[in-house]
């Protein structure tokens, strides 16, 4: 085999279509673009999500939802959760750190501690956030609230 025998592949190579050269290309006249129409013409650019005149589907669903850029995102831990982790490891403290090795945070969320379920045991809880009844029911308890 030497470089003057390569040659590509039978029927891989077509020669292109020169189309608008004359009638007797078979390709004049309307040079395969069909009758009139905004495609016939040159500069036509089809818009996103146009539907041929007809009302748009992003135009047709209805618009809801409002995203506030100055929501603060809490991780609600409820009581409950904090005595289950306490009977579990026998904590005295309950913290950001202690509530991420558990599983029941993710690294750099904030955390609010709400007041659904019963503590019955004492115990130190920090956390960012704190609902009333929940702060009093720690409190009651004999334990104490951190707020970071």
């Amino acid at each position: 085999m030497k470089l003057n025998n390569l040659k590509p592949a039978c029927g891989s190579v077509h020669s292109r279509k020169r189309i608008g050269r004359g009638p007797g290309s078979g390709l004049g006249g309307t040079s395969t673009r069909g009758h009139k129409g905004a495609k016939a013409r040159s500069g036509y650019k089809k818009k996103i999500g146009f539907e041929g005149g007809q009302m748009p589907l992003q135009r047709r669903l209805p618009k809801f939802g409002f995203k506030n850029i100055n929501c603060v995102a809490y991780k609600a831990i409820n009581l409950a959760d904090i005595q289950a982790l306490v009977e579990a490891k026998n904590l005295s403290k309950v913290g950001v750190e202690e509530l991420i090795a558990n599983g029941l945070a993710s690294n750099g969320q904030l955390i609010k501690v709400l007041g659904n379920g019963t503590l019955t045991s004492k115990v130190d809880v920090v956390a960012n956030a704190f609902s009333k009844s929940a702060e009093e029911a720690i409190l009651a308890a004999g334990g104490n609230v951190t707020k970071l």
